[in-house]
């Protein structure tokens, strides 16, 4: 493939991508054409078993060390992905913490890990990334079905954290019009990731559908929101939760 034909597929930039939900999402967009940059915080071997395999299928991919609880390390992989891209056509958003506690023991420290990570860093995220989009971009944040309703005591913190961000994409979604930038909410329920091991089987009986999703099937809604098909749409939660919230 020569670097002409390289400088015409478009670029995302997964904040989150080495495991579950964004490593299911970097995949898929690189199946979609896009070349992927992805962050992750602790995992680099996950991060590089993501890379390879989209690098085996003939695609374009690298992986970027970044906390987005750190506003620095926000713009430094903006930085890293628009160096080595040029324009981004997509940002996921889906980097973030889930810890569960009751009012009595939640922590001023988890408390305030929670909103830079799930609120702030979603914010920021968006905000760095959108001066190097073109018109038309992207914008794709992974919200939860707790953002609408939640059965279990202890989440609270994490619920508002995603209900916050359901009411950002609907303000920037106005901001971002004029340059026909949509930016659109997923908001899965429970699925086969890491933050849900041990709790498959109690969760799968919990579902109407009696199953929990697979992250493949999360990265199929980010597929069609990073697509042209998806023009019209902007300021949505796409709820995606086997019926859960019904």
């Amino acid at each position: 493939m020569s670097n002409d034909t390289t400088e015409q597929r478009p670029a995302a930039l997964i904040f989150g991508g080495s495991r579950g939900i964004g490593a299911a999402a970097a995949k898929r967009l690189a199946e979609d054409g896009f070349r992927v940059a992805l962050t992750y915080v602790a995992h680099a071997d996950k991060a590089e078993d993501v890379v390879t395999a989209i690098r085996s299928q003939g695609g374009e991919a690298f992986a970027i060390r970044a906390d987005s609880a750190d506003p620095a390390a926000i713009r430094s992989a903006v930085s890293q992905a628009t160096e080595r891209f040029g324009t981004i056509s997509a940002v996921v958003v889906n980097a973030g913490i889930f810890k569960m506690a009751t009012l009595d023991a939640v922590s001023l420290e988890e408390l305030d890990q929670m909103i830079a990570i799930n609120v702030r860093g979603v914010f920021l995220s968006i905000q760095a990334t959108v001066p190097h989009m073109a018109d038309g971009g992207r914008v794709i944040t992974i919200g939860s079905n707790v953002a609408i309703r939640t059965g279990f005591p202890g989440s609270s913190v994490y619920q508002f954290t995603k209900a916050a961000v359901a009411a950002m994409v609907k303000g920037l979604a106005l901001d971002l019009a004029p340059r026909r930038i949509t930016v659109n909410n997923i908001q899965p329920g429970p699925t086969n990731t890491d933050i849900n091991a041990g709790s498959i089987q109690m969760l799968s009986s919990m579902s109407p559908l009696k199953r929990v999703a697979d992250p493949a099937e999360i990265a199929g809604a980010v597929s069609y929101l990073a697509r042209s098909e998806s023009g019209y749409m902007t300021g949505a939660s796409l709820t995606i939760d086997g019926g859960f919230v019904l």
